[in-house]
């Protein structure tokens, strides 16, 4: 009758949320289909990566039903979503469609940044930093 609730300390403070907007979707099956026939492929131990220049960024996940549940699957879909998100703005035009790969259904959310860092570098993905003016520090 006395017990008091449990308070669990942070680990974190709290920040909104602010998700993969819709814009960036990549979510007709032609548009998935184009991006498996005509894209540029590169792959790692979690992830593989197809992209195929285009006039609008856009973004698609997939995977696949052997690599676990439904709650394992959205698990390793939301740890893409969240270390693509940051990396939006830097990212030049186009359809990239990311695979998850057995390497990723044990992988914390730090070696899935890494991966994605290393894919779009790899593939040279990342826009080029702007040019400084005369008379400044890069």
């Amino acid at each position: 009758m006395g017990e008091k609730a449990r308070v669990y300390p942070r680990l974190c403070p709290r920040r909104p949320l602010s998700p993969l907007k819709r814009i960036y979707s990549l979510k007709e099956n032609s548009a998935f289909q184009f991006v498996y026939r005509r894209g540029k492929s590169q792959a790692n131990r979690e992830l593989v990566l197809l992209f195929v220049r285009q006039g609008k960024l856009r973004i698609g996940f997939s995977v696949s039903k052997k690599l676990g549940g439904a709650v394992q699957r959205n698990h390793i879909k939301r740890l893409l979503r969240e270390s693509i998100r940051p990396r939006i703005p830097q990212m030049k035009c186009g359809y990239y469609v990311w695979i998850a790969r057995s390497g990723a259904v044990g992988a914390d959310f730090h070696r899935i940044e890494r991966s994605v860092d290393n894919l779009l570098t790899r593939q040279r993905l990342y826009k080029a930093p702007p040019a400084a003016k005369d008379g400044e520090k890069a």
